[in-house]
């Protein structure tokens, strides 16, 4: 069991080192990193869950958001070499389930929609990685090795290798193929895409009302 522990410690400081620029020594990462501190307590908690402590879980789970303020239920299932950057905002819900090699950054949720019952949260697949502050919300799958840009708010499944952009996610590119003209700097505006369409009824509301107008005139 001691061993088993120190091998996952050593992979989990390994890959912050390898993926973050910023991380200048072993020392740094296992004293300074909340996304590694919030990793080995909802490894702790997760065991716990799964040996029917939950009351135990919980308060170590809850102990650790308040610590580093990344929120991971103790039921979420979390692969090897999980790196959580920044971490600030993160929530992990309880039937999440992460691949090995998955990387998320700051602000980012794993929930559910309210509308699911027993899976309520995402699968997410292994080497995926999740930008700040995108939202993955509901019982569905995004595959392998797959991006999805920050700010997204993924509502269905994304098929592996792919990146996905905008609000709601779409694909824009494919096995190293574009599929879509969406990026990350022309993202379509969910708000503006609403006023068009209210300026859009409204302009045939006028039309409708207008061409009765002239009917009753023609009439009298």
């Amino acid at each position: 069991m001691a061993l088993k522990f120190i091998k996952q410690l050593q992979e989990d400081v390994n890959c912050i080192r390898e993926r973050d620029p910023a991380a200048s020594s072993v020392a740094e990462v296992l004293l300074l990193y909340p996304g590694l501190k919030a990793v080995r307590s909802h490894r702790k908690a997760h065991w716990l869950y799964n040996h029917n402590f939950h009351f135990l879980a919980r308060l170590i789970s809850q102990e650790s958001a308040r610590r580093t303020n990344i929120e991971i239920h103790p039921g979420a299932k979390i692969g090897k070499r999980f790196f959580i950057d920044h971490g600030t905002g993160v929530v992990i819900g309880e039937t999440a389930e992460i691949g090995d090699d998955v990387t998320i950054y700051q602000g980012v949720t794993l929930g559910g929609t309210g509308k699911d019952v027993g899976k309520r949260h995402p699968t997410v697949g292994s080497g995926v990685m999740i930008g700040a502050g995108a939202k993955v919300l509901g019982p569905f799958t995004v595959g392998d090795n797959t991006n999805i840009a920050a700010g997204s708010v993924v509502l269905n499944a994304i098929p592996p290798n792919c990146t996905a952009v905008g609000t709601p996610a779409r694909v824009v590119r494919r096995n190293g193929k574009r599929v879509d003209n969406l990026d990350q700097v022309h993202v379509t505006d969910p708000i503006q895409q609403e006023f068009d369409r209210l300026n859009a009824r409204i302009e045939e509301l006028e039309a409708k009302l207008a061409a009765l107008s002239e009917e009753k005139t023609a009439a009298r």
